[in-house]
Parts: structure tokens; sequence; C-alpha cells
């Protein structure tokens, strides 16, 4: 769960990113199969089966691989700590595997079963660590390979990944999951061949099969030899001709090849031999919306949405990754909204499928309509967490920070132990220049962040942005720094600290540094590059910020008053008297509340 909050110093409304597990709806995938999903959950089901099981460790207790140390004592805490982690106490657990390291330091068990609470808490790279000490003392050891190579994945880190499974290869050779596994870290590692040949090594010895024969076809088409991927689907379907994957996998390669009548015809043949067939339906419907064919979709929706034969889970899955199709919702916004209405009355009260049309509403930005919905829904059931949530998120895309701030205090008080509540509750309160209100919610933030870093970064750049809203800079400034020694990697907090030294006129060079690093990571940010324009500005690189200024006003996004302002002031700096009137004038169109603009205009006359 994150909300990071942009630049508001003069502007409209802060950039931000929210994400709540929560509240999100996910997207299903016919083609492609990504190994992702399969590696996070091994690692999960590893630790979960570690937590759980009566065996401790994977082999037997480590007695270690040098100096002689008190074996019993050692057994003895090391059973304590196994017992403290099972009931789910892992504080406790960490401080007797601590001890453990301290009888015996090269014990490879001790440093997994750290890694694993490590991991369990969030801290990767620490939970890493220990993983590859454990890996060190026993190079072989198949977990340690296993739990190395999830980790890795989960960062992102396909060749580390790669590395450890072909370790785990080498040595468990007769896990034949493991090269199926391997091929498809290959394929998405878009190493094509080495997958190729690792499925077709298994395609020989299995035949036609729906593991490696499947995982050949996807790594075909990941390569775009669709003609290769075709031979093998046509043969997966002629040997299972009613599964609704296989014929979606020979559809997309006729899409691939460009042969979108042989696509359709593949479809039609499901929907005959299997009308009711809820896999078919909810294939059909991605087809027909990847086809652009929305008034068949539509109508497809009118028996999918009534169908009780597919889940809930699925429902909310269709409709997510339509949301994310602006073009279906440009041409059938209400046909859209009244499909949703449907499903509502089909589960009535059901607290994630109400959450669905003002998500909708949002993402369109018809925000009165989407909080209208919203507080309809609290009324009901003033208990819906995630319809609170919801409310406030829209009222801060709304930029109604005075709703935010009001409806934001009830639900802190409300959920007192949500930490989005108040962190939304003290951006509306800053808003509103309500500066105590905020410093003491962020107070209450503070404490239910702990020790998670990315929380307390959030409540750190709102904190700075307070105390520099207050002109108490020293503090602003201070804050700033306390945040930047947690994570000097942020763009928001780097864009936040660049703009407010700019504002002050200090420390110029080094707030060109982080804004530079800003855009470039991410060139085509509008906030970030006013930000990077005004810096130049204040370091007196005319040419240079009139271009990135000229870029902004013409990118064709709905046009900020600070753009203008922010332009004028170059231009007159270039002696462009008319033309930073005309910037002006334009900024206060926007925002009538520039009065100060005006004396500038005077000013630029004479």
């Amino acid at each position: 769960m994150k909300i990071r909050i942009g630049k508001k110093s003069k502007h409209n409304v802060p950039e931000y990113v929210a994400k709540t597990t929560e509240g999100s709806f996910g997207h299903r995938e016919m083609t492609y199969m990504k190994v992702r999903d399969y590696l996070t959950l091994l690692v999960f089901v590893v630790m979960a089966g570690y937590s759980c099981s009566q065996k401790i460790v994977p082999h037997e207790i480590s007695r270690g691989k040098g100096k002689e140390y008190d074996s019993a004592a050692f057994d003895y805490v090391f059973v304590e700590a196994i017992k403290q982690k099972l009931t789910g106490n892992p504080g406790e657990a960490m401080k007797y595997f601590e001890q453990c390291i301290r009888i015996n330091p090269e014990s490879d068990a001790v440093y997994y079963q750290i890694g694993l609470i490590l991991l369990s808490g969030g801290d990767l790279n620490s939970a890493k660590k220990y993983f590859l000490k454990a890996q060190g003392l026993e190079p072989a050891n198949f977990w340690y390979l296993m739990m190395l190579a999830g980790t890795y994945y989960q960062q992102n880190n396909l060749d580390s990944a790669i590395i450890y499974y072909e370790k785990a290869v080498n040595n468990y050779p007769e896990q034949e999951s493991l090269k199926l596994t391997l091929g498809k870290l290959y394929s998405e590692n878009k190493r094509y061949e080495k997958a190729s040949e690792l499925f077709e090594s298994l395609n020989k010895k299995y035949g036609i099969n729906e593991a490696s024969t499947v995982a050949s076809v996807n790594n075909f088409m990941m390569s775009e030899d669709f003609d290769k991927a075709l031979s093998l689907a046509l043969a997966l379907v002629e040997k299972y001709p009613d599964n609704i994957l296989y014929n979606g996998l020979l559809a997309e390669i006729y899409r691939g090849k460009g042969e979108e009548s042989k696509a359709t015809g593949v479809y039609d043949m499901l929907m005959k031999n299997n009308p009711d067939n809820p896999e078919t339906q909810l294939s059909l419907c991605e087809f027909l919306l990847s086809q652009k064919k929305y008034e068949e979709l539509i109508s497809l929706l009118n028996i999918v949405v009534l169908n009780d034969k597919i889940r809930k889970e699925q429902k909310i899955e269709l409709f997510a990754g339509m949301f994310e199709n602006q073009d279906f919702i440009d041409n059938q916004t209400d046909n859209l909204i009244l499909q949703l209405m449907i499903l509502e009355a089909a589960y009535e009260k059901d607290g994630i499928i109400m959450l669905l049309r003002p998500d909708l509403l949002d993402r369109m930005k018809r925000y009165e309509e989407a909080s209208a919905r919203l507080e309809e829904i609290i009324s009901n059931e003033p208990d819906n967490y995630f319809a609170w949530e919801k409310l406030l998120l829209v009222y801060f895309d709304a930029g109604n920070f005075k709703k935010l701030q009001e409806r934001g205090e009830e639900c802190a008080l409300r959920f007192n132990r949500s930490f989005l509540a108040k962190i939304l509750y003290a951006t509306g309160a800053t808003q509103n220049n309500d500066h105590n209100t905020a410093l003491e919610e962020l107070k209450k933030a503070t404490i239910l962040a702990g020790d998670n870093k990315e929380m307390m970064l959030q409540v750190l750049t709102i904190k700075a942005d307070v105390y520099y809203r207050m002109k108490n800079y020293e503090l602003a400034f201070k804050t700033f720094d306390e945040a930047i020694s947690k994570n000097n990697d942020d763009i928001t907090l780097l864009n936040n600290y660049a703009y407010y030294l700019a504002e002050q006129g200090i420390r110029l060079k080094e707030a060109e540094k982080m804004s530079k690093e800003v855009i470039e990571r991410e060139k085509d940010n509008n906030t970030f590059l006013d930000t990077y324009g005004w810096v130049l500005y204040k370091r007196g690189k005319l040419k240079n910020a009139k271009i990135i200024f000229e870029k902004i006003i013409n990118s064709g996004e709905k046009p900020d008053p600070e753009w203008y302002e922010h332009y004028g002031y170059i231009l007159r700096k270039k002696r462009d008297c008319k033309g930073a009137v005309q910037s002006w004038n334009m900024a206060i169109k926007l925002d009538s509340t520039k009065t100060e603009l005006l004396n500038e205009i005077e000013k630029c006359g004479k």
C-alpha cells in the first residue's frame, strides 16, 4: 500500500501513486504465460511449509564445518528458536537464531531460517544475504538454491535467478520440473534458443504434452516464430480438441500471423461446441476486446454477467481488463456502466463488486459521479473500509481537498489502524493549510509505519512539505535529508527536494543534479519536467529552460497555470516582455488567484 505525494508548492494537484493490495483488480492472461507467479508462489509455499511443518529444516541440523562447539547447547537453542517461529514470534526467534550463530557460525540451517523470517517480513535484500550464506556452506542444497532463485526473481534479477536454477538442474537432473521452469526463465529473459533446447528435449521424451509443449508454443510466440508455434499448437488442439487454453493459443497465433479470419473461426467453433462453457465465454470476451468488436462484446457480457458457472473473481478480472482499454471505455461508456449495474444486482452487497463502477468513473475523471456512488455505498455500509479508501482517493484525484480532509478525518477515526487513511487525511489538511492537524496525523502514521521504510518515506516526504509551507525551511530541508538517507532513489522525493531548493535559490547545483536524475528516469512527466526547467532557470541556463517549457506546453496535456507562470519569467529574463505578458495572462486565465502576476505584467509593460 503506497501513496506518494508529489510537488505541491504552487501546483494544482500533487502527483501521487496509490497502490493497495486489497482494492486492486487483477488481469487475466490467456497466452504468453509467465513463470513469475510460479516462482513467487514457490517462495511462499516453502515458507509456509517450514512454518507449519513438524520437520524443522530440509535436512539434518548442520553441525558446522570448522571449530568445535557445544552441539547440545546449539540444538537446545535452535529448537527454541523454531518453537518461537512456529508460535508467531519472529522477533524472539531471531534472538535465538543469533545466539545459534554465536555458538556455531557455520550452521547453514540457521542462516536459512533467518532468511525465511526476513523474507516473510518483506526484507528481500537481507533475506538474500542469509540465503547466500546458507548456500555457500551447502552449495548443492535444493531448498537454498530454490529460495535464492525465487528471491532474485522477485527482485526482477532474471540473470541471477537463472544461475541458481541452472545449479539446481545440474545437481538434480532427475527433477525435470526444474528444467521446465528454467526453460520458462530463459524464455522470459529472451534467451529463446536456450529455452527451446530444454523444451524440445522434454517434448522428445514425453511427446505432445500439457507442460513442455505449451511452454514451447509460448516460447515461439514470444520470439515471434509463429510458424513453429502454429505447428505445435495444432498438435495440441488435435490431441485436446476441447481445451479452451490451447484453442486460445491457436487463435492468438493466427492473430500474430495476421490471419484474423482464422482466429475468429477458432472462437466461432469453440462457441458452437461449448456455448455454455465459462472459459469459452471469457476467452471470447478477451478476443472480441482485442479485435475492437465492442458491440459483440457488450452482447456477450449480457450472458457472462449472469452466468452462475463463472466465478465472481473471474468476472472482476474480466472487467478489470476492460478498464485498461481506454478505446473500449470511450466507445461503450454507458453500456459498460449498465453491465456493472446488472453485476451489482447479481451480487447485492458484495463489497468488491460495488467498487467496480466508482473505479471506472474515477478512471474516466467523472469524479462527482464516482464520489456520489461511494458516499451512497458508505451510507449503507459504514464499515466498508475499501469504499472509504476509494472515496478518499477519488477526492484526492479530483483535487477536492476540503472533502478529503473532512471525510479523511472520519475515516482515520473509524479505521484507526489504517496508514493510508491517515496519510490522505494529512494530505487534505496540508493542502488546506491546516498544518497542525497534518503534523498530528503524520505523527500517528509514523507509529503505524513502524520499521517499514517505504511507509516512513511517505511520512517524511509529506512532513517536509508541511514544514516548507510553514516557512520553516531549516526543518523542511532537514526532513528531506532524513528521507534521502532512507532512500536516495525515490524520484518523487528527489523532485520535491529539488523544487524547494530552487524556490529558495540555494544549493542549485545539487538541485539540478537531483532533478536531472528524475527526468532521465521519467522523460515525459510534465510535473518533473517543470521542476527541471525551473531549476535550470534559477541557474541561469535560460536557453535549455525555455526548450523544456516549450516541450511541456506543447505536450497536449491539460494546461497548468504553473507552466505559463514559469515560462513567463523565463521569457522576461530573455527580454521578451511581450511573450512573458502573454504567458502570464494565460496563467491568470487558468487560475484567477494568481493576482501577483498582475504586478509582473505591469513591470514588464514599463
